[in-house]
Parts: C-alpha cells; sequence; structure tokens
C-alpha cells in the first residue's frame, strides 16, 4: 500500500522547478523509492504519461517525453479541423482584403492568449484548463471552464462526424461509378458514421497518452496538405464561368439563362462580371464569418494537456509549439480560402467539396482529395475528445483515481452522443455559429484574460500595471465579439436570409 498524500498541490516556480520546503510531501513506505507526488490522484488528463524516476520530476510530477515536433503536429492537428472547408464560403461573403485582416487578427490574439493561459500555469504550476479556473474563481470558474470546452469540442467532433456522414458515400459511390445513390446500407451515411467511430475512432480515444498521437496528426496533416494542393490545382482547370449544365450550383446567380437567352458580347460582360473578385464585402451571411475563424483557430483546451506531455517543458517552448502551429495553419488556411474561392467565386457553397462534385461527381483527383480529409477528420477525433473527457472528469470525478472503466464509458458516452446528433441534425451550419460565437471566444479571449488577471499576484503586477490592463482590454474585445455575432446570427435566423450553401 502505498502512503496516502497529505497535500493537493506543490507549489512550483515558472520554470518548472519544486519550490523545496513550500509544501510537506507524503513520504514513501518501505521498498518504494519513488516520491508520491500529487500525480498519483489527479483525474485523468493531467498525467497522461507516467514519470520517471531517473529524471527530475516536473509539473504534477511526472515526465514528459512528447518531442518538440509531435507537440507540433498534435497542436497542429487540434487547430486544424473542418473549419478549413468552410473558409473559402467565408472570403465568398467578406472579400479578400477583410477576410485576411480578420484571419490575420484572430491568429495574432490567439498566440496572445495563449501566452496568457502558458504565464497563468507558470505561476501556479497547474496544466489543466479547469484547474486554473478553480485557482482564479473556485468552482464556479472551474465549471464555466469545463462547460465551454465540453461545448466547444463536442461541436468540433461533430463537424468532422458529419462530414464523414455527408463525403463517405461519395467515395463509395465514386468508388463503385454509379450515378445516383442506391438504397443499400454501405451508401447510407448514418450507418457509414457509426461504422467509422466504432473501428477508428473508438481504439483511437481508448489511449490514456495523448502524445502517441502524434504519428496519426502527422498523417492527418499531410492529408490537409495534399488538400491545398489540389485546391490550387483545381483553381486553374477549372472553367470561370462553369459551363451552363453547372452553373445554377448554390441558386444565387440565374448565368445559365443569361448564357441561353443572350450571346455573343454580352455574355462575355456577364461571365468577366462573375469571374471577378470581391476585395471587400459586408452581408447578413458577414456575421457567420467571425465566428467560422475563431471556430477554426480554437486549440487552447489541447495547449495545457500538450505541454503536459512536452519533452523537457518550458514556457518558451511551448510558446514557440504555439506560434509555430498557429502559423503554419494560418497559410493553409488563407491558401486555401483563397483559391477555393477564386475558383468559384460568389457559388462557393459552405462545404468547399460540395461545390467540386457539381463540377465532375467522378474526378479522380477530388476521389483522393475526399479520402484525405475523411481521414484528417476522423484522425482528429480522438484528440480533440480527450479535453471533453477531462472536462467531464473535473465536473463529475475529480480527485478519483483513475478507472479504465470510468475511461471507457465516458468514450463511448460521449460518441454514442456526438453520434445521435449528427444523425438527427437536419442542418448543423446554425449550431456551429451559435457554439462559436459563444464558446470560442470564452475560450480564446475572455477566459485566459481573466484567469490570468486573477491568478498573477499583484506583487508581481499590479492591477493597474499595463499587462493587466491589456488583459482586460483582450476579455472585453472577446465579449464584444460574441454579443455582436450572437446577435447578427438572431437576426440573420429572424430576416430568414441565410444562404446556407451544401446543406451544412
Amino acid at each position: 500500500m502505498e502512503a496516502p498524500l497529505q497535500t493537493e498541490m506543490v507549489e512550483l516556480v515558472p520554470n518548472g522547478k519544486h519550490l523545496e520546503g513550500l509544501l510537506p510531501v507524503a513520504t514513501p513506505t518501505a521498498g518504494n523509492l519513488r516520491v508520491e507526488g500529487p500525480g498519483r490522484i489527479c483525474v485523468e488528463g493531467e498525467g497522461f504519461l507516467p514519470k520517471s524516476p531517473s529524471k527530475e520530476p516536473h509539473f504534477t510530477d511526472f515526465e514528459g517525453k512528447t518531442s518538440f515536433g509531435m507537440s507540433v503536429f498534435n497542436l497542429s492537428n487540434a487547430i486544424m479541423g473542418s473549419g478549413i472547408l468552410g473558409l473559402a464560403y467565408a472570403m465568398a461573403n467578406t472579400g479578400i482584403i477583410l477576410f485576411l485582416f480578420l484571419l490575420t487578427a484572430v491568429a495574432l490574439l490567439s498566440s496572445y492568449s495563449i501566452h496568457l493561459l502558458l504565464k497563468s500555469s507558470g505561476i501556479v504550476g497547474i496544466r489543466a484548463y479547469e484547474q486554473l479556473g478553480y485557482r482564479a474563481f473556485g468552482t464556479p470558474g472551474k465549471l464555466a471552464a469545463a462547460l465551454a470546452i465540453a461545448l466547444q469540442n463536442i461541436g468540433a467532433m461533430s463537424s468532422y462526424l458529419y462530414i464523414i456522414k455527408s463525403e463517405l458515400p461519395l467515395v463509395i459511390q465514386t468508388f463503385l461509378n454509379l450515378e445516383e445513390r442506391t438504397s443499400d446500407w454501405y451508401m447510407n451515411g448514418n450507418y457509414l458514421v457509426i461504422l467509422v467511430s466504432v473501428i477508428v475512432i473508438l481504439p483511437l480515444a481508448l489511449m490514456r497518452q495523448l502524445g502517441y498521437l502524434g504519428y496519426s496528426s502527422g498523417f492527418s496533416l499531410s492529408c490537409m496538405v495534399f488538400f491545398l494542393i489540389a485546391v490550387i490545382y483545381k483553381k486553374f482547370h477549372v472553367p470561370c464561368p462553369l459551363s451552363p449544365s453547372l452553373a445554377n450550383v448554390t441558386g444565387n446567380f440565374s448565368l445559365v439563362e443569361v448564357i441561353k437567352e443572350e450571346a455573343g458580347l454580352q455574355v462575355e460582360t456577364e461571365a468577366a462580371a462573375f469571374c471577378t473578385p470581391s476585395y471587400f464585402t459586408l452581408n447578413t451571411q458577414t456575421a457567420y464569418t467571425i465566428p467560422i475563424m475563431a471556430f477554426a483557430f480554437v486549440c487552447h483546451p489541447e495547449v495545457l494537456p500538450i505541454y503536459t506531455e512536452l519533452k523537457d517543458p518550458s514556457k518558451r517552448k511551448m510558446q514557440h509549439i504555439s506560434n509555430l502551429s498557429i502559423a503554419v495553419m494560418y497559410v493553409m488556411y488563407f491558401l486555401a480560402a483563397l483559391f477555393g474561392y477564386l475558383t468559384f467565386y460568389d457559388r462557393v457553397e459552405s462545404e468547399l467539396l460540395h461545390t467540386y462534385n457539381k463540377v465532375d461527381p467522378f474526378d479522380v483527383l477530388i476521389l483522393c482529395v475526399r479520402v484525405a480529409v475523411l481521414t484528417a477528420v476522423t484522425l482528429t477525433v480522438p484528440i480533440v475528445l480527450f479535453p471533453v473527457r477531462r472536462a467531464l472528469q473535473q465536473m463529475l470525478f475529480q480527485d478519483r483515481e483513475f478507472s479504465w472503466l470510468r475511461h471507457v464509458l465516458i468514450a463511448v458516452g460521449l460518441l454514442t452522443c456526438i453520434n445521435l446528433l449528427v444523425i438527427f441534425a437536419p442542418n448543423i451550419l446554425g449550431i456551429f455559429g451559435v457554439i462559436g460565437a459563444t464558446s470560442a471566444p470564452c475560450l480564446i479571449f475572455i477566459f485566459p484574460a481573466i484567469f490570468y488577471f486573477r491568478i498573477m499576484p499583484t506583487e508581481k503586477e499590479p492591477a493597474r500595471s499595463t499587462p493587466k490592463i491589456l488583459a482586460l482590454c483582450f476579455a472585453a474585445l472577446g465579449l464584444l465579439l460574441m454579443t455582436m455575432s450572437l446577435s447578427f446570427i438572431i437576426i440573420d435566423w429572424i430576416s430568414g436570409t441565410s444562404r446556407h450553401g451544401g446543406s451544412h
């Protein structure tokens, strides 16, 4: 038997080393030479990897083993998701210049908020988002953070599974060279999404160590790079405007009738007008753009678990990992949005791959892209599931020892609920808009700022110091963003003017 612990948390200095003598540490029993730290009873998610007795322990008394490169893969994969498929649609509703400004702003603000999170965690020696909330505001802070993480990541997983549901039948249909979808079970997206969840996602989600998913993360990122290359390539091979049989993709233009009724110069004039990019656009759909972008850069719940497993961790090293991951995703997002938009202009759908399907359903390259995207989003689901499971542990089973039964049941329950949501939700874009407009600003702007304000000691940074004033302004910006986005979305719903191309 191991000696019971007498303390809840060992105080740490910002560089991760223990402050000796501050708090008592439990005495090990005879024959057991290991130092028993708080990691022994920490809830699942705060100690993903076992500790190494041969090295000095770091945060929560276990040694991370994940390399710099693997951590970049994991965080980049957490950032990347279904959002990349909707960014061309976002650009069509903002224009190229406004889109670039918004994307740059959100990326920089995301990096700054990660800086606040890392600085707060270094002060108190905690690497769990929910526990930072608890240290700052007690139980209400912990529950608010856990709820936001659960909503955000459940929304993300729902989007990934919805892509599987909608795209996998099209892939099978193309492989079988069928003109129309049949009624066979293997052409039913509902059956297929359940099958993928059970065979592929669940086994990966049952792994206890998040760091080991770095290999699948690297492969997932490679798939999305292939998607980006294909989008760029197709820009120069899809005609503009589309042929008459393909022109009325989203129902926004009547170019088919123009081509049929007009000839010669007028047709060329109309085509030239249609194939001209917009640099600055404001319409009702612009309201969806900011939450979609915020949703695309949310990785904050995964930052602290990845920090936990990092080999030789430091705030500087983790900040470099975060900045590199955000920069890579920023370039991929902008290029995918730009070339997707310049291929279809205002006829791009909210799910880019569906627009390519209207051009040529049996295109081999697009078929390969679909398989790559399906692989990428499938391998991303287990990584996104980890913070949700940890959030549930924090809310319901805090300070319980790790249990494989509970570990498995939570994963099965989450996947079951998300599958039901995906199967029975007829239109999921509205869900994404609301989730992105609420949980994303909380996780990116509001929570990191107010946690930092409360946790940072006043003797180090007074309440009126520049860093704390900037943090409060950061939180106010997030609150303003959330209010504006929700207002625009509600007005859009009431007016009934929303344009949800591609049924997403």
